[in-house]
């Protein structure tokens, strides 16, 4: 058997439309895991979200939390983490935005957000993850991974053309999704943190392979020897990744559907 790492986006890749792992992903991954193959679970969730998963999934597996920020090993050792310095997390919390836009913030521990948004709770129901409402007048004892701003992309759209004209370049700036826009340290994306596990493993990249579905994972996907966009990725996304293979839909068990082809496991 040859080794491979197989790292995943969550959301709207490996997890189907409720924002769940279905039967099928949850069967694949525990095989190849069982095969000796290396898991890695990739997302700008927050690193205790994505460890629920894992644990409902029982296998080993790496985690890629916070679009990269931080790094942890099936043991839970950190292996790496990258942190937005305190004076550019109050800049953002300071930085004027619209009331409908809603300001979140990832520490160690915590997902804060500045008011109550119900309605992104059962994104995270399967985890039991959930936010804390917080003024976040004082983030100097803070360690955060990364600002999120989720809001209507009419709204959105200006808030990231300030961010990048104030603190383009010393910030990392992407989409998760149309809206919500994540902010991290310049430098920070899946790709790196990525790099890091195949070092860790002594694996070549061409022995890698990747899913995703938004802008957060493309440089995780211009990485990897073997890439995979899902059909209903952005279709920006897909323009931007000629050489990736594009597979079927989220709700379909695409990610499963493929690995089971690639591996022969049918």
């Amino acid at each position: 058997m040859t080794q491979h790492l197989i790292a995943s986006d969550l959301d709207n890749t490996l997890l189907n439309a409720e924002h769940r792992l279905d039967a099928l992903t949850r069967e694949t991954l525990r095989t190849l895991s069982g095969q000796g193959h290396v898991i890695a679970l990739a997302s700008g969730r927050h690193y205790h979200d994505i460890a629920a998963i894992r644990r409902q999934l029982e296998i080993p597996a790496w985690i890629i939390s916070s679009n990269g920020a931080h790094v942890h090993a099936p043991d839970d050792r950190l292996v790496s983490e990258t942190l937005v310095p305190t004076e550019l997390v109050e800049a953002l919390v300071a930085l004027p935005r619209p009331s409908a836009v809603r300001l979140n913030i990832y520490t160690h521990d915590r997902w804060l957000i500045d008011a109550e948004a119900p309605e992104l709770l059962p994104l995270h129901a399967m985890s039991g993850f959930v936010y804390q409402v917080d003024d976040m007048r004082d983030m100097s004892r803070e360690h955060v991974g990364k600002v999120l701003y989720i809001g209507e992309p009419t709204l959105l759209e200006p808030l990231e053309r300030e961010i990048r004209k104030r603190h383009g370049d010393e910030l990392h700036i992407t989409y998760s999704a149309a809206n919500s826009l994540e902010v991290m340290k310049r430098g920070v994306n899946k790709a790196t943190a990525l790099s890091r596990a195949l070092k860790a493993l002594d694996l070549p990249i061409e022995r890698a392979l990747a899913f995703g579905d938004n802008f957060n994972d493309v440089e995780m996907l211009t990485l990897v020897g073997n890439a995979y966009v899902v059909s209903n990725a952005h279709p920006e996304v897909i323009e931007q990744l000629p050489r990736a293979k594009k597979i079927g839909a989220h709700h379909e068990s695409a990610v499963a559907h493929t690995l089971r082809a690639f591996f022969s496991l049918d």
